[in-house]
């Protein structure tokens, strides 16, 4: 039989704040587990998913299938978006470790597992820049536009600006030692294309978008020195926050919550409903997830899950 592999890819949070689709960092966890092998037959074959009973198995319709088809075809020498079949074949197992539409990068954590998992399965590698090209692909597939700032710091790890999107420019940059990241997740959803569809309907005044690079550069310079209170105080967004925080119940509260539990910063994950915070030690990470938790639960009657720890740096890896 032919070897299996086992990849894990990470959950991520998105925009950080100011930052709408530039920014992005990997957590420690949730994230999700895909399992590969090698077929004789051309193509992906997704074998089973679990945890997640409305994803298909079809590997046009799963984003995990789509990245790895993506990958392969890039084995070939081909595009990753190119239609064609590709010459090799892979099967698939797709175990879903975190919750959909949830701000998290599901999707993207599924792509990148795809196709991380496809390219070992055949005992190949791909640059990372390559990787998250195929990545990109599922994340096409599941949002209509290949945005990056999930699928790049999944593969990368750490916090990633992404300079440019023709051609992808991608900067890794430097995480805090005492940086804790507090992410916690209400049990309801915000659909991804819902939330965009907010976004690019509404005309911002550029006073607004001032605000937010000011808060990027100040965001990019914090990093640099190390100075989590700075830090902090960049997590503002007048842009995209405003419009999307009415769709997450007790949002205000929560953040409220963090800032009066000593959070250097709070804000949407993506486009939410989970809501993450930064911290600078374990013991305050703690702290501040527990009085967000209350928070969804008194001002919504939410019950959440709560993530604390370091930014992950590693990324997408083989187990």
């Amino acid at each position: 039989m032919p070897n299996r592999v086992r990849v894990f890819a990470p959950a991520t949070v998105s925009n950080l704040g100011p930052g709408f689709d530039i920014l992005g960092l990997a957590l420690a966890r949730p994230g999700d587990l895909v399992e590969a092998e090698t077929r004789a037959a051309p193509g992906v074959e997704i074998v089973a998913v679990t945890g997640a009973s409305v994803l298909s198995t079809d590997p046009a319709k799963n984003v995990a299938g789509v990245a790895a088809a993506a990958a392969l075809r890039r084995l070939d020498g081909r595009a990753p978006g190119d239609p064609v079949t590709p010459s090799r074949g892979v099967r698939l197992w797709l175990h879903k470790q975190m919750p959909l539409a949830s701000g998290l990068g599901s999707s993207a954590a599924s792509s990148v597992a795809g196709a991380l998992a496809a390219i070992a399965a055949h005992g190949a590698t791909l640059s990372k820049h390559d990787l998250i090209a195929c990545a990109l692909e599922g994340e096409r597939a599941a949002a209509g536009a290949a945005h990056a700032d999930n699928v790049a710091p999944g593969v990368m790890g750490g916090i990633v600006l992404i300079r440019s999107y023709q051609p992808l420019d991608l900067i890794s940059l430097p995480v805090p030692a005492a940086l804790r990241v507090v992410v916690v997740h209400p049990h309801c959803e915000v659909v991804t294309a819902e939330a965009r569809k907010l976004v690019s309907a509404h005309r911002f005044d550029i006073r607004q978008v001032i605000t937010n690079l000011g808060n990027v550069a100040a965001l990019v310079d914090a990093l640099h020195r190390g100075t989590l209170d700075q830090l902090g105080r960049s997590i503002a967004d007048a842009l995209v926050e405003p419009l999307r925080a009415p769709l997450v119940p007790g949002f205000d509260a929560v953040k409220q919550a963090a800032s009066d539990a000593g959070a250097r910063g709070c804000s949407l994950s993506g486009s939410g409903p989970s809501v993450f915070a930064f911290a600078e030690s374990e013991t305050d990470a703690a702290r501040i997830g527990a009085a967000m938790r209350a928070a969804f639960q008194s001002a919504a009657h939410l019950d959440s899950d709560v993530y604390l720890g370091p930014v992950n740096t590693h990324g997408a890896r083989v187990l």
